[in-house]
């Protein structure tokens, strides 16, 4: 059987990280979810900045576009949300034999608006009305900033996709702001039931960094190279379980309330010594999404070998955890430097597309 399949059979659901015209108007997303059974599509800065740059499929709207009294941002939006409405209505089947728990697409805010709560929760109820479909998520990076708005967000009712997540600190700060937002909406008369909200955890960019951190101790700590970002996961789910199969989601849960999926993001391996499913085979588990761009979606279809594995080593997991901390690298530090390079990285881009569209 086609691994992406055998996947779904353990509960994860495998989302494709890349939306353009070309996989639209070509076919392939289509072919993805009928033959794959991808069950989503997460979309960025940098990946419309690449899908419009490559000029197919966009050139002669972005022509008219600029015949206009537009904004560059309204340009870009204009461009992109047909885009996202069209991956939602082929995805819509799924989202609703699924109940609501599969077949969305992620749409972001402007990285611009990341340290501004008003800004970002208005653009997110905007877009929401712009895409109009059920099966929308809005894409919100876990900034101080970003709570606060996930949270108002959450109370009105809006799907969300909480992003540029990069620590355990991050993972537990965004499912206080999921609840806090499921018990405002719940206070305000409002159904939880159709909410849906997913947690991106970034993976390859951690090991990335804390390589290097062990890169620059040596002797026996690089014997830890490479296995940090698996270890965050693990620890992460393991805390999500106690969080969403616990006491303390007993009465959301009864009101129709979903958990706030595990996803896991960058799963791209980095390091050309590592495994290309290096962020995959070792993460599979209900109740969980891991998004996958092109190249490493084509490689587990070619040659994943799929378990249920995510519950592995959690011990092994938080024993590494004790060793860097004892090594003296700042896991909470780490995903605060990896956030902030994460927002720079995605402002760059979104500032190339609005050259783009000027």
């Amino acid at each position: 059987m086609n691994p992406l399949l055998q996947v779904r059979q353990h509960g994860q659901q495998i989302w494709l990280d890349n939306l353009s015209r070309t996989l639209l108007n070509d076919g392939h997303l289509a072919r993805f979810i009928g033959e794959d059974g991808v069950a989503g599509v997460t979309t960025n800065p940098a990946i419309f900045h690449k899908a419009i740059s490559g000029g197919r499929y966009y050139e002669d709207d972005l022509a008219a576009l600029k015949q206009r009294d537009l904004s560059a941002e309204a340009r870009y939006e204009a461009l992109v949300v047909p885009d996202v409405q069209r991956a939602c209505d082929l995805l819509a089947p799924l989202h609703q034999d699924s109940g609501g728990n599969a077949g969305y697409v992620s749409l972001e805010v402007s990285p611009a608006l990341a340290h501004d709560a008003d800004g970002t929760f208005a653009a997110g109820l905007r877009l929401k009305a712009a895409v109009d479909r059920p099966n929308l998520l809005i894409k919100v990076p876990a900034t101080t900033a970003g709570l606060d708005a996930i949270e108002r967000l959450i109370g009105a009712g809006v799907s969300v996709n909480v992003t540029l997540m990069f620590s355990l600190a991050h993972c537990e700060a965004v499912a206080e702001a999921y609840l806090r937002g499921l018990r405002r909406l719940q206070a305000a008369g409002g159904e939880v039931a159709p909410v849906m909200s997913v947690a991106s955890l970034f993976l390859s960019r951690v090991d990335t960094l804390v390589d290097k951190l062990l890169e620059e101790r040596g002797g026996d700590l690089l014997a830890l190279r490479g296995r940090t970002a698996v270890a965050m996961a693990r620890l992460a789910y393991e805390a999500y379980q106690e969080r969403f199969h616990g006491a303390g989601f007993e009465d959301l849960a009864a009101a129709g309330a979903r958990p706030q999926y595990m996803l896991w993001a960058s799963t791209g391996t980095k390091n050309p010594a590592y495994s290309d499913l290096l962020y995959v085979e070792p993460l599979i588990g209900a109740e969980t999404v891991n998004t996958l761009p092109d190249a490493t979606l084509d490689a587990l279809r070619d040659h994943g070998t799929v378990a249920s594995t995510l519950e592995e080593d959690v011990e092994q997991a938080a024993q590494h955890f004790v060793a860097l901390a004892a090594a003296g690298i700042d896991m909470v530090a780490v995903g605060e430097r990896l956030q902030q390079e994460g927002l720079a990285q995605f402002e760059q881009a979104f500032a190339g597309l609005l050259e783009l569209t000027a």
